[in-house]
């Protein structure tokens, strides 16, 4: 296969072709992210000068001689990128809790916050009740309890960070106390710092550490895991009027900036998880393009989170359907994300998402079982 792209041009390789197992195909499939899921081809973008100038699909059996035909730099970043691909993700040690990440985990969202698009309001002001309800989150199968303090949707304002920290922590105080793994959705970096102390095991910012400038600094000093979002603009504009020439790209390419900042700053890549941030500057079609097309952010070489639970998008889709209405279009979402190798799944509804899983993992087990076993 001659390659036959223009020297200059950046090139991108999204998994597709994706199978049901690896039986016979020696050569012809590779295993995503060391999960569950296989694929045998790439997709192979071009790009010179933020613009698409070619597209090939190459089958994983000819990927090798269709690099090596490449100039140098082309070439070897291109083999770089297939490693980060395949790599398999570390598993997350969060206090007492490990987990694993070759298979699909649960994020459940727990907001302590009055105004949150969802539910908002339903534990402000009872630190107990609200960890009750996560410690039931995680009995239906949550890995992780996302405890949030202020609500970053659409037209949101700023909360102070003493307000939020007396929303959170003795809620995550509770959750750790019982054994629970819990993350902790703010963007400052005093709400990081006292959300750690109280027992968080993990830092999920919505601004990629880019809010606070000294939220990178606790990170790193804490060596905990963190995720980075993409967005584009902050909670009271982003939705304004957002604009990409290539949604699916340019949020690859600013996640490969923020990680190579974090590393930098002293965080190890093992450590960062990504996000492209579902909603938070998009459009209904950037959401659309960034969800068919997440595989590509397994060449960051991390592993990734999608968050749509109930988000704008479903509504967009079904009639206009309510956010307490949106429980299928979220599974949708949730299903296409394990399909294209996701890791975590950020969701309101645990235990609906969980089964929906436990189905999509049986019929993974079921066809990667030996062929002809009873």
């Amino acid at each position: 296969m001659t390659p036959d792209l223009p020297a200059d041009a950046r090139l991108y390789l999204r998994p597709t072709g994706f199978v049901d197992a690896p039986f016979g195909r020696d050569g012809q499939v590779m295993r995503l992210a060391g999960g569950l899921v296989f694929f045998s081809a790439f997709d192979v973008i071009a790009v010179v000068d933020g613009r698409r100038v070619a597209d090939r699909l190459v089958p994983v059996a000819e990927v090798d001689r269709f690099l090596d035909a490449l100039a140098p730099g082309q070439r070897d970043e291109g083999h770089a990128t297939i490693a980060r691909i395949v790599a398999s993700r570390a598993p997350l040690r969060l206090g007492e809790r490990v987990v694993r990440l070759d298979q699909p985990q649960v994020m459940a969202i727990l907001n302590m916050t009055p105004d949150s698009f969802s539910d908002g309001g339903r534990h402000v002001g009872d630190p107990a009740a609200a960890a009750d309800a996560g410690m039931a989150l995680a009995a239906a199968g949550a890995a992780i309890i996302d405890v949030g303090g202020e609500s970053t949707r659409p037209r949101a304002e700023t909360v102070w960070e003493g307000d939020e920290i007396a929303r959170v922590v003795p809620v995550i105080g509770r959750l750790a106390r019982g054994g629970a793994a819990v993350s902790i959705d703010t963007r400052k970096a005093a709400v990081m710092e006292a959300a750690l102390a109280a027992g968080g095991h993990l830092v999920n910012d919505v601004s990629a550490l880019l809010h606070d400038p000294l939220a990178t600094g606790v990170v790193a000093k804490a060596g905990c895991p963190v995720v980075l979002m993409h967005h584009q603009g902050d909670p009271a504009t982003m939705q304004d009027a957002p604009h990409y020439d290539d949604a699916l790209i340019e949020v690859h390419d600013w996640l490969a900036e923020r990680i190579a900042a974090c590393e930098a700053a002293g965080i190890a890549r093992d450590r960062i998880i990504v996000d492209p941030g579902i909603g938070f500057g998009k459009t209904l079609r950037h959401n659309l393009a960034l969800i068919n097309g997440l595989a590509l952010l397994h060449g960051l070489g991390c592993p990734i989170l999608l968050g749509a639970s109930r988000k704008r998008i479903i509504g967009a889709l079904s009639n206009e359907a309510p956010v307490d209405r949106r429980l299928g279009g979220s599974i949708a979402i949730a299903l296409a994300g394990a399909a294209r190798g996701a890791q975590l799944l950020r969701v309101h509804d645990v235990a609906e998402t969980v089964q929906a899983l436990h189905v999509w993992r049986g019929l993974r087990d079921e066809a990667l079982a030996p062929p002809g076993r009873a």
